[in-house]
């Protein structure tokens, strides 16, 4: 008969501790998700109300100048730079830099505090400029 040895079991989330790390890669694919469903879906309502004519159009603006619109819009915007300083986080982990923890932390950080940042500076200038 064969004896039954026990296997080694695959560490579970709470073993680890979380860091900025573990939600910058979470926040990545979440991100990459959001503007592939949403993005690709307002960018084709706004492609549509383009060729359909101006009272199409003009319901599109309504829409995405609503503060619900809004919401959505620059909710979209953070995801995109979220997602692409994440992904050049990503590109120079890929390269066998950054591994160092002390390192690693920072970068996931530096990706959360500057997509916010880029994000309330675009819609800054934005806002400012429709004014």
């Amino acid at each position: 008969m064969a004896s039954t040895r026990s296997r080694p079991l695959s560490p579970h989330l709470t073993i680890w501790r979380w860091g900025p790390h573990m939600v910058v890669s979470i926040l990545h694919r979440a991100t990459g998700i959001a503007l592939s469903l949403a993005g690709l879906a307002i960018l084709t309502w706004w492609l549509t109300a383009l060729v359909d004519g101006t009272d199409a159009y003009a319901t599109f603006t309504k829409v995405a100048t609503s503060p619900i619109g809004l919401i959505v819009l620059i909710g979209l915007t953070w995801s995109f730079f979220q997602h692409l300083l994440s992904g050049i986080r990503h590109l120079v982990t890929d390269t066998g830099a950054a591994f160092e923890i002390g390192i690693n932390r920072t970068l996931a950080i530096l990706t959360i505090v500057g997509s916010v940042l880029l994000t309330v500076l675009m819609w800054a200038y934005l806002l400012g400029v429709a004014k």
